[in-house]
């Protein structure tokens, strides 16, 4: 399977050039670092300056809220006029707190004034600041609603009406209030609603209450869940130590963590800080300022885990997020997708893990039929791969004590003669014997290092794809002039984004466990060969071409590899495939030995590659498609160490190994972050590729 980046045949994204701005707001857009507009924000602008009814269909963590707060603070609100002009409506408090940041980040050279009012802080100073002049108020219904009633806040002057998130609004049962809110305000009134979906309620309140609205329909959230990895696993009932597992060998960057209840939240997020992990919990019992102490460390990158409900993460929009882990299933398809959409945005890569008890794969197949997600049921991990990782932890404590250092270039020459003596493997483990006896806490320091590793600054995550956006085109927006009772169908079918092969990237799982006996046919988990052959039939298919797949109807077929419980034990998992399917890997090397086990032919294969372009250089890896590398993983290594895909020609994975290319003055860079880095959970050795002779 390879990669192949096309950047140099796409045309440039648009620049805000392509949109008529105020010398000011151009300013203050630039200061915040943006520089392309998302598909949003250019179909949004003009009809909202416009004056027109807007509903926006978009998906979470498009740029929904810089769409609608651009055309507010360039042109709908009248810096002239001390009172306020514009009230948006938000469905947590979070997210108001976030609206008003953007508004006033925006509006700061036009001199907008903005102030956000909510629920669980002191009603006396959001009067104070409404009436010293606010000209654009974000606040959560509830408590909008109280300030309409108690008169102190005058909505006369309001000319524009925003409903943000609103279908996460109308579900958790803000439409009495909404109504309400509406029927204080002027009834010459500009509104606009954005919501990532588009439910049947929404047409409804649009036909009811907007004037003649046009409909812009881009993306919805279930085309960001198609556009990540899905993964499963099989719970046996102690959840809690198998979420540990988990993490340990997935080692989330930073990553939310979805309990379906208040109590599990506090309790998963105590058992993560108890093994070293930076961790906060949230949910609706926390108070407002523990809220947004949590909030402020999770913006801050100094939280590697939060952990919290469905309601208290509503309207929270975290763009840095690595992983979204389901410790709970969702009760909905409608959920997950939520839930998910919070990773993988802007084009980047993201990763969904759940957990799966037996009374949830009702749910999961609603999941595959609805939006044709189909997870990749995956093993717990076992011994071994807990015993690689903590190897791997090993391996990066002691490339981080030497990396450092000044090598003398003897010692440099002494050990590249060593690496190649037919014994080199026994005089290194001799070695490392003698440092870990006298270390004996080494393993534990180097295990609780990369657990209290806090996650990369969010700016430098956002900023350093941001060319990387048009890799995912969104399409055009459609517009309709009026709702259409058809029309909601149209835009589950609009987008053309087809699904990526991750997401059916079963190679991953195509080996059994080592060391695990064939299932007998008295094992209650016995699982006839037939019966194993069909319900693997997907695993053992090729990965499909990007050009088919998602655009097909859900058959029974989607459903075969689905995780099976027995009826004799309803909590155990599925059996394993028969021993004939896979592979015994009990004799290959370990991950650790790889480096040094790897066949020297597998080297030679180099070349073919780099010599036919001239200026790219070739980086062999030891890591491949039996270890369940995948493109996708050593793209997303290469850019958490600032190497963009336009940096990078090729990733050819290979059945033991895999070539790199990419431009020449980045290889040191590249294989630098390839060496020794975790690649499907194993260590990778990465050197420049030798050359065919």
């Amino acid at each position: 399977m390879s990669v192949e980046t096309t950047t140099e045949t796409e045309a440039p994204p648009p620049t805000f050039d392509s949109l008529p701005l105020s010398a000011e707001l151009r300013r203050a857009i630039d200061e915040l670092g943006y520089t392309h507009p998302t598909p949003v924000q250019r179909a949004v602008f003009e009809p909202a300056v416009r004056g027109g009814d807007l509903v926006v269909q978009a998906q979470t963590g498009t740029g929904k809220t810089a769409s609608f707060s651009m055309p507010l603070v360039d042109s709908l609100v009248k810096r002239s006029v001390s009172a306020v002009q514009a009230l948006i409506l938000c469905p947590t408090r979070e997210l108001a707190l976030q609206v008003n940041r953007e508004v006033e980040a925006l509006g700061k050279y036009r001199n907008i004034r903005c102030t956000a009012v909510y629920g669980g802080a002191p009603m006396p100073r959001q009067v104070e600041a409404i009436q010293d002049g606010a000209q654009v108020v974000v606040g959560t219904p509830g408590r909008v609603l109280d300030h309409l009633r108690r008169g102190t806040l005058d909505p006369a002057s309001i000319r524009t009406f925003i409903l943000d998130e609103s279908d996460e609004m109308l579900s958790m049962g803000f439409l009495p209030q909404i109504t309400e809110v509406k029927g204080f305000l002027p009834k010459t009134l500009q509104t606009l609603l954005f919501s990532a979906t588009l439910p049947p309620d929404i047409r409804r309140y649009a036909e009811r209450h907007l004037k003649n609205p046009q409909f812009l329909t881009l993306s919805g959230d279930h085309i960001g869940a198609l556009s990540i990895e899905h993964t499963i696993y099989l719970s046996r009932g102690d959840k809690l130590g198998e979420l540990m597992q988990v993490i340990e060998v997935e080692n989330p960057e930073s990553a939310i963590v979805f309990c379906n209840t208040r109590d599990e939240t506090k309790r998963v997020a105590e058992a993560l800080q108890q093994q070293g992990f930076a961790a906060g919990w949230l949910n609706a019992d926390l108070a407002q300022s523990d809220r947004e102490k949590v909030m402020a460390a999770t913006r801050n990158s100094e939280l590697r885990f939060l952990v919290c409900t469905d309601v208290a993460a509503r309207g929270i929009d975290i763009s840095h997020l690595t992983h979204v882990i389901n410790y709970d299933f969702p009760e909905s398809a409608e959920n997950y997708v939520h839930r998910t959409g919070r990773t993988g945005r802007a084009g980047r890569t993201g990763k969904a893990i759940a957990l799966i008890e037996p009374g949830d794969i009702g749910n999961l197949y609603l999941l595959r039929l609805t939006y044709k997600v189909k997870p990749v049921e995956r093993q717990l991990p076992s011994a071994r791969e807990m015993k690689t990782r903590a190897e791997a932890d090993l391996l990066n404590l002691f490339v981080a004590a030497f990396e450092k250092r000044k090598t003398h270039p003897d010692d440099l020459a002494l050990a590249r003669r060593l690496l190649s003596h037919p014994q080199a493997d026994q005089v290194i483990a001799g070695l490392l014997r003698d440092h870990l006896g006298a270390r004996p806490e080494a393993s534990e320091e180097a295990t609780a290092a990369r657990r209290a590793k806090p996650p990369r600054p969010a700016e430098a995550r956002i900023q350093s794809p941001a060319p990387r956006a048009p890799r995912v085109p969104l399409p055009a927006p459609r517009v309709e002039a009026a709702p259409r009772a058809e029309a909601a169908p149209r835009a589950e079918a609009a987008p053309r984004v087809e699904a990526a092969p991750r997401v059916e990237a079963a190679p991953r799982v195509e080996a059994a466990r080592p060391n695990e006996p064939a299932p007998r046919r008295d094992n209650p988990q016995y699982v006839a060969p037939d019966r194993a052959r069909e319900r693997n039939r997907d695993r053992d298919r090729p990965p499909r071409r990007e050009t088919t797949g998602r655009a097909n109807g859900g058959t029974h077929a989607d459903f075969d590899d689905l995780p099976r419980y027995t009826v004799s034990d309803a909590s155990s998992p599925a059996a394993p495939p028969p021993a004939e399917t896979p592979a015994d890997t009990s004799s290959q090397p370990s991950a650790a030995e790889a480096p040094l086990a790897q066949n020297p032919g597998d080297r030679s294969e180099a070349g073919d590659f780099a010599a036919a372009r001239e200026g790219i250089a070739e980086i062999y890896v030891s890591i491949g498609r039996r270890d369940g590398a995948r493109p996708s993983d050593i793209q997303t290594i290469l850019e958490q160490n600032g190497l963009l895909a336009e940096q990078t020609d090729y990733i050819r994975v290979r059945q033991r190994n895999t070539f790199v290319g990419v431009k020449t003055e980045y290889l040191e860079k590249a294989v630098a972050a390839l060496n020794g880095a975790a690649i499907a959970g194993k260590p990778a050795f990465a050197e420049p590729a030798r050359q065919r002779d």
